[in-house]
């Protein structure tokens, strides 16, 4: 299966990336990893791809790991339906003190705009 994951450095995609990777890593998927722009990330772009490499290595996992510049949706959108992926992951945000699940801005524009499967990972 060829995978595009998309993270940004936030907490719920750190766990999309270890839950991916160790997929991966167990089914011999193929992994592209999309650094995206997130403004409420802290990280910058080098060290989110450092922590990727780093988990990556890991899982003894080999990946394409590109940065994604531009509307991070509207770009995982586009290069998960136009090269061919089989499935976009992404960090699938939290629960409210409801019970009720909060998915991010990318998140839900990748849901509803993708033609390419979507997996959400909480």
């Amino acid at each position: 299966m060829k995978l595009l994951l998309g993270i940004g450095g936030s907490d719920d995609s750190w766990h999309a990336l270890t839950q991916t990777a160790e997929r991966a890593a167990e089914a011999g998927d193929s992994l592209t990893v999309a650094i995206l722009e997130n403004p409420d990330s802290e990280m910058a772009p080098e060290a989110i791809e450092g922590k990727v490499e780093e988990t990556l290595d890991e899982y003894d996992l080999e990946a394409e790991v590109r940065h994604v510049e531009g509307d991070p949706g509207a770009m995982l959108v586009e290069i998960g339906d136009g090269e061919g992926y089989d499935q976009i992951v992404l960090g699938g945000g939290q629960r409210s003190p409801m019970g009720k699940i909060r998915v991010g801005q990318v998140a839900e524009f990748v849901v509803l705009n993708a033609e390419t499967s979507v997996t959400l990972v909480r």
